[in-house]
């Protein structure tokens, strides 16, 4: 399939850099639209051309629609004027770029990272409202006349499904950047030596503090804990709510809760491995509309998962089909206690969940990563 192809993604991780390379055997010149490329493993093919836009901002929601805004502006000007007859392939990131398909020639593609205009809830809008409204009907008419639509779970394609008669949507999970490694035992863990976590039973949350991120779940799960003094845990990341979890943890005077900075992309999967139980959290708002990549990440570390959701979610499906760990509702503060006493009293139940999960790993690879371009042919 001789051709030319842009790929737009406001920030490039592992997954779209594992996505692009696989098409550069089929065609003649590929662009990468972005305002970041992150390196983790691999590299982006040199065949590939980098053009950078403002890079995504993860602050505050002020901050992020700003990035959204400027990104999409410069991804306009640069499709309009540079790739306009290009075959165009859009991430959801920024969520705003896909809408201006139409606009432009040749064919266009979707991968629906987080389903818009569902994700809005968490930002005040309504259904009722002007702009989400604007936003469903615009879907209607651009998922109907794309070339392929992508997503990560059933749940999110039966989101995309209310906006299209186009049935054929390709359901490809996400996978792990640490696929190829073997965990780092705990006794081994440099980590835990560096910062003193010798003998502790950590449970750790990883990732993004916003506003989908009910963090504050685990502070509560803390304070049941504060007795119990070989558990620790810890709050790793970044987010416009930092500062309120940090107040929230000070004010506790909980010892047994450590807020720390993201680590860097050398120390991350060392870091996944230190945990003795990793917590995924994802608000009751948007259960169905997007899956964490981390979780993947976390799977290749072989820990048990506690997963804080809505039980509709993907990520309590794919908790519960792998039998990895267990999900539970926000409210249910004593049921999380109770699980993670269970793992620190009874390796034997720790030890099946962690098998489980790395076990499941081996389903979730970069050689998912082909399935889009054996799909983009067809």
């Amino acid at each position: 399939m001789a051709g030319k192809i842009v790929f737009i993604n406001q920030a490039t991780g592992y997954l779209t850099i594992d996505i692009i390379n696989r098409f550069v055997s089929d065609f003649d010149k590929i662009i990468l639209i972005t305002g970041s490329v992150r390196i983790q493993d691999t590299p982006l093919d040199p065949h590939i051309r980098v053009e950078m836009i403002m890079r995504y901002d993860r602050g505050n929601n002020f901050r992020k629609g700003f990035s959204w805004i400027i990104g999409s502006l410069q991804i306009f000007f640069l499709l309009k004027f540079r790739y306009n007859k290009y075959d165009k392939f859009f991430f959801t990131v920024p969520p705003t770029a896909y809408l201006m398909a139409p606009w432009f020639s040749g064919r266009y593609s979707i991968l629906v990272y987080d389903l818009y205009p569902e994700a809005l809830s968490i930002y005040g809008f309504g259904e009722k409202g002007v702009v989400y409204r604007w936003w469903a009907r615009r879907n209607r008419r651009i998922f109907d006349h794309s070339h392929r639509i992508y997503t990560l779970s059933e749940n999110m394609r039966s989101g995309i499904l209310k906006y299209t008669s186009n049935v054929n949507i390709a359901v490809i999970p996400n996978w792990s950047a640490f696929s190829h490694l073997t965990p780092v035992k705990k006794e081994e863990n440099k980590i835990i030596q560096r910062e003193g976590l010798n003998r502790k039973f950590i449970v750790q949350y990883s990732g993004n503090i916003g506003v989908t991120h009910n963090v504050e779940t685990l502070i509560d799960v803390a304070e049941n804990l504060y007795s119990e003094h070989q558990v620790v845990f810890q709050i790793i990341g970044r987010g416009e709510r930092s500062s309120e979890i940090a107040r929230k943890i000070n004010s506790a005077n909980l010892n047994n809760c450590i807020l720390l900075p993201f680590r860097n992309d050398e120390e991350l999967f060392e870091s996944l491995c230190a945990a003795d139980i990793a917590v995924i959290i994802l608000d009751d708002r948007t259960h169905d509309v997007s899956i964490p990549s981390k979780l993947y990440n976390i799977m290749s570390a072989g820990r048990p998962i506690l997963a804080i959701s809505s039980p509709e979610s993907g990520i309590v499906k794919l908790v519960t089909n792998h039998n990895i760990g267990k999900a539970f509702n926000r409210e249910d503060i004593q049921g999380m206690t109770r699980f993670i006493m269970e793992l620190k009293d009874n390796p034997e139940q720790w030890n099946f969940f962690s098998d489980n999960s790395l076990k499941a790993s081996r389903l979730y690879t970069r050689d998912n990563a082909g399935i889009y371009l054996r799909t983009y042919r067809n």
